[in-house]
């Protein structure tokens, strides 16, 4: 019974039989013994002492499963103090070392031993393979192996695993051709680190074959080789496969459960996902992070924050850095700085080690929250940086304008040795469009050896920024490459922003072929004719989009307070708050007129009354935010706004009063940069 319960993993069962034994006063006898210290992991240690009182200290199996429960726990000094003193050392005891110094990380004393074994078997050859490949170095895996005077599966299957791990698919897939074709049978180890490999292709025809290769050779699909083709059908992007594999199994382990979930979540079908995770008998971290990041990576932010509340609520399971990079991500998106911190906070009481990913993360969160000390101080003390460091901090430095600290970063990036790619120059040529450092800009333009088509895209942005119109339409006619959306529409916001109707017309009819669903492009052509008062073209755009099914994107505004994200739409009075906000806003409204204020009604896209116009605009969905945060917040504190889409002109004369009238720093992010207002300033230098 103790061997069952051993072999098929239930070792608590062993223990507790094992303490029934005893209370009938059963002398365990040699046979016993390793089984218990298998099983007793960590807690093996205890019974060292009955294994000297019972006289077992010198059974060759017991003290071998001694010196391999040490090993295993790292305890590798210990370990090597029980094989120092065996004088008689069996070729089991020294595999036992070999593998408990690589399980260590230490291959100098790994090699050491294997060089001294007097005597080298299968598994002591096995050992090395595997434990080059688990350290990345194939090169001296792949000697060894070739070594070896006679191999085994598990040998194959060290090799095979060791190109898995390096995402080597095809060298993979060739060992596995030469292991069939040396006459080897594959065990499940074997083919679920094959089908993994396959999975990293996501190819369907290939998936295929493979099954058809495992139906052939009528292999049993148990719960570990299904389970990898759940997983690889998911990646494929064929989750009904998947889905009926999935049904036709009696037994479901976590993993199980696991694949299914996260091939849903992947593919955005996150309801499905959602059901079959609330079906789960047992739910372990990767369950929680699988629909944690499938809600971030979908878009719905809130939910994967309210997912991770959940999770840390239960207690049952500690958080990993895959969850935590998860909610810091949806926290820099939604711009929610306090909830940020809250996670941070998590992050260290749970004592969770963060690798340069996680440290990146981090940068993300505090830039796009508005917290450029705090990103840079997360960039300062990071043990070690890599090229997303660098253009994580740059591309938060080009969101908030800072132009010249971004062009410092890039000098001292190249001076580490970094070596710039196109997303660094993304960043730095936007930090230069959004301070005006037009000349600057062209510079580093002109550095860039093949300039990609986003690089032309930012260009254009900055010189029609800049009110160089004509050189901007020169640069896009003369690209060596097609223009994509993204050219057309930083053509087109050149327009608006300098009022040039024809030059907005010929941007917007290329945007209108390129991308016909996409509602901003009327809406800022709109905003070109509405400023200039020609309402009847506004009218002609509008039923293009009605002809067209295009819908104007609602534009929403929040506002984080308590851990809560409240939001609010252009005219709202669904908030449980709203009488206060609008007498909020009314109180300041007055003395903004006392000063001189005067709606800018040019931003309202419809020929109504100008009274009707100034209740628009006076309602608009950034002031009813501010109003929030000014009726929550404490005197002093900074209030932080996110919106969808660009903050208009008349919320932008009217925010710099309100900072000023209040004496409050006002931080707002939209959909293009980052204003910060301050006793009647902007950031942005009225630049945007």
């Amino acid at each position: 019974m103790l061997k069952l319960y051993s072999h098929v993993g239930s070792h608590d069962d062993v223990i507790g039989l094992f303490r029934r034994m005893q209370a009938f006063n059963l002398r365990p006898d040699a046979f016993v013994l390793p089984i218990l210290i298998k099983s007793a992991g960590k807690g093996g240690t205890g019974i060292q002492t009955q294994v000297l009182k019972l006289g077992f200290e010198s059974d060759r199996y017991v003290r071998n499963a001694i010196m391999d429960m040490y090993a295993k726990h790292g305890a590798m000094d210990v370990a090597r103090k029980v094989f120092d003193g065996i004088p008689d050392k069996a070729v089991a005891d020294w595999n036992v070392m070999v593998s408990g110094y690589w399980r260590c990380g230490d291959e100098v004393e790994a090699r050491c031993m294997f060089d001294s074994m007097p005597e080298r078997n299968v598994v002591s050859w096995t050992a090395m393979v595997s434990g080059y490949s688990k350290c990345g170095d194939l090169e001296n895996a792949r000697r060894i192996f070739e070594e070896m005077p006679e191999k085994s599966v598990a040998s194959w299957n060290a090799l095979l695993s060791g190109y898995a791990q390096k995402g080597l698919v095809e060298d993979g897939l060739r060992v596995f051709e030469e292991m069939m074709d040396s006459g080897f049978r594959p065990d499940e180890t074997t083919w679920v680190t094959v089908i993994s490999m396959c999975s990293v292709r996501g190819d369907l025809k290939l998936a295929e074959s493979l099954v058809g290769t495992l139906h052939q050779r009528r292999i049993e699909l148990n719960c570990f080789v299904k389970t990898a083709l759940i997983d690889l059908y998911a990646k494929c992007g064929s989750l009904e496969t998947a889905q009926q594999i999935f049904n036709s199994m009696a037994f479901r382990n976590p993993v199980t459960w696991n694949a299914m979930i996260s091939g849903y979540a992947r593919s955005g079908n996150l309801t499905l996902a959602r059901q079959l995770f609330d079906k789960m008998p047992e739910r372990n971290v990767i369950s929680w992070n699988s629909m944690i990041a499938g809600y971030a990576q979908n878009g719905h932010f809130a939910t994967a924050i309210k997912l991770f509340k959940e999770m840390v609520r239960t207690k049952e399971l500690k958080p990993d850095e895959v969850t935590t990079v998860s909610v810091i991500s949806a926290c820099g998106h939604l711009g929610a700085l306090e909830l940020g911190k809250w996670v941070v906070k998590l992050i260290v009481e749970n004592q969770i080690q963060l690798s340069i990913s996680g440290y990146n993360s981090l940068i993300f969160m505090y830039s796009r929250c508005g917290s450029m000390e705090e990103a840079k101080k997360v960039f300062r003390e990071m043990p070690s940086r890599d090229l997303v460091s660098y253009n994580s901090l740059i591309a938060g430095f080009a969101i908030h304008g800072h132009g010249h600290e971004a062009l410092e970063l890039l000098s001292r990036m190249k001076e580490e040795g970094v070596e710039p790619d196109r997303i660094t120059f993304i960043g730095i040529l936007t930090a230069c469009s959004h301070a005006g450092l037009s000349k600057q800009g062209r510079q580093i333009f002109e550095s860039i050896e093949y300039p990609a088509i986003d690089h032309y895209s930012c260009m254009v942005d900055l010189l029609g920024r800049a009110g160089e119109l004509d050189e901007a339409k020169r640069l896009v006619n003369n690209m060596p490459m097609k223009p994509h959306a993204g050219v057309y529409g930083a053509l087109l916001n050149a327009a608006r922003i300098h009022k040039h109707v024809e030059l907005g017309e010929l941007a917007a009819s290329e945007l209108f072929e390129l991308e016909p669903e996409n509602p901003g492009n009327y809406v800022l052509l709109s905003n070109i004719y509405a400023s200039l008062g020609r309402w009847g073209d506004v009218e002609r755009v509008w039923k293009l989009m009605q002809v067209r099914g295009v819908k104007k994107t609602t534009a929403c505004s929040w506002v984080e307070f308590n851990h809560q994200i409240h939001q609010f739409i252009a005219g709202d009075r669904s908030h449980e708050r709203t009488k206060e906000i609008y007498e909020v806003l009314e109180k300041l409204g007055k003395r903004m007129r006392e000063l001189g204020y005067i709606a800018d009604k040019r931003c309202v896209l419809r020929d109504v009354e100008e009274e009707e116009k100034e209740e628009m605009v006076g309602t608009h969905s950034e002031k009813l935010a501010i109003g929030f945060g000014l009726l929550v917040s404490k005197a002093g504190e900074v209030i932080r706004v996110v919106k969808n889409l660009r903050v208009c002109g008349d919320c932008h004369i009217a925010i710099k009063m309100i900072s000023k009238l209040t004496g409050r720093e006002i931080v707002v992010r939209d959909n293009n940069r980052f204003h910060r207002f301050e006793d009647g300033e902007c950031s942005c230098k009225d630049y945007w």
